[in-house]
């Protein structure tokens, strides 16, 4: 018998999924910034990743718990929620805070990502207003899916297994504060070089 937490079937099908996905979005998105610098290119190839991720895994999870739930769906994107719901047992039944932040990180974060990655690819004037918006809704949108369980005592999270805690809860979530946090960073940086360009532009005419 396997041990708990071991590295099973559908562990590995469920992280070769994931992995498959990375590798798409990181092709496009490095596709996407040819000629570009090695920062925008890295965030393009993050947010093609990050766009895969809420259509193609949290978009069917989001519709499989309003018609049902996860536990009961023989839908085979079933198979990956399922082994997730081994880390934390909110995501195989209906769970109201899940499903709802679910359903507005699908909806605004996935399409706050197609717009910034044009913004780039554009240069547009207001890429760094919708990189610091994406970035801030998907900060809050892990905050607010462990802080309730959290005050509660973590009732539905497994930290037994070095699998399920390290990989699952703090490796995947990990990713979507460690990323957001360095965007956040970086249109800090280009926001202060812009008031500065500003500031020196305007003494020049006084």
């Amino acid at each position: 018998m396997r041990a708990a937490g071991e590295l099973g079937a559908e562990a590995g099908a469920s992280l070769l999924l994931c992995a498959a996905l990375l590798a798409v979005g990181c092709a496009l998105g490095l596709r996407l910034g040819r000629g570009r610098g090695a920062a925008d290119r890295g965030a393009l190839a993050w947010l093609c990743f990050d766009a895969l991720v809420h259509f193609a895994l949290e978009g069917p999870f989001v519709y499989l718990s309003l018609v049902g739930n996860i536990a009961d769906s023989d839908a085979l994107i079933a198979s990956l929620w399922k082994e997730y719901s081994k880390a934390d047992a909110r995501w195989l039944y209906f769970d109201p805070t899940i499903v709802s932040l679910e359903i507005t990180t699908v909806v605004l974060d996935g399409c706050l990502a197609l717009v910034l990655i044009y913004a780039i690819i554009k240069e547009k004037c207001y890429r760094h207003f919708i990189q610091i918006t994406l970035c801030v809704c998907e900060l809050y949108g892990g905050w607010m899916t462990f802080c309730p369980d959290w005050l509660m005592g973590s009732p539905n999270l497994n930290t037994n297994s070095r699998l399920y805690f390290w990989v699952y809860l703090v490796f995947f979530n990990g990713v979507w504060v460690l990323i957001p946090g360095l965007l956040l960073w970086q249109s800090w940086e280009e926001l202060k070089k812009m008031h500065h360009r500003g500031t020196n532009s305007g003494k020049k005419f006084q």
